[in-house]
């Protein structure tokens, strides 16, 4: 944990964004997935989970061509809403509330963090953020050490993406995720080896730019 710095952190908020406008894509009713394989397991009324910015979209085709012969990615979840956000956010917190009574509300919004961004600065909620995970040419999802959304408590901590204690398997899945996302530009969230995002606060601290590309949005009519 010391050396992760966590969406709660104030370095993050303070990365001004100058949104460039670019629209979110709906991979779902984009011919094929636009060549990416779509789960439903998040689908919602409005279709918002199959959402992602353009950018992101290319990064994500760029990173399917990269993968070795027998992977492919499977997309689960893409722009969140920012209520949604908000209620993933506040149930965790409230999990975490009831787990550690002597935490302070510092605490708290740090721990919480891990595992769900605060809602002011949400890659999803501002479509540049993705989870993710990979499978084999069949569609069969492949072993990544824990299941995609499992918790720091669920997991044992398992879920970080270098978290010790892996095994082969899931350890070369996850340096063959890596590698194709990384190379394509996306960049990850160390407490969860499925999240990945390009063009947020997250990403431009990661990188270095002087600001983030997109902001929050609204998904629309």
């Amino acid at each position: 944990m010391e050396h992760i710095t966590l969406m709660s952190d104030p370095t993050v908020a303070a990365i001004p964004v100058e949104e460039c406008g670019e629209p979110l894509v709906d991979l779902v009713h984009l011919g094929g997935g636009g060549g990416l394989r779509v789960d439903d397991r998040k689908r919602d009324p409005h279709g918002a989970y199959a959402h992602l910015r353009a950018g992101v979209l290319d990064r994500l085709q760029q990173a399917e061509r990269r993968l070795p012969a027998g992977f492919r990615l499977l997309i689960v979840e893409g722009y969140r809403p920012p209520a949604l956000q908000r209620a993933y956010f506040d149930a965790y917190l409230a999990e975490l509330r009831a787990q550690h009574r002597d935490w302070d509300a510092a605490q708290l919004r740090t721990a919480a963090s891990r595992y769900v961004s605060p809602p002011e600065i949400a890659p999803h909620s501002a479509g540049a953020a993705v989870d993710l995970t990979l499978t084999d040419a069949d569609g069969t999802e492949l072993d990544l050490g824990t299941r995609l959304n499992a918790s720091p408590e669920e997991s044992g901590g398992a879920c970080f993406t270098d978290a010790p204690g892996l095994g082969p398997a899931a350890r070369r899945h996850r340096a063959v995720l890596a590698a194709a996302l990384t190379g394509a530009g996306l960049c990850n969230y160390p407490t969860e080896w499925w999240h990945w995002s390009y063009g947020d606060r997250y990403w431009a601290l990661t990188t270095g730019a002087p600001a983030a590309l997109y902001g929050p949005v609204d998904l629309g009519p």
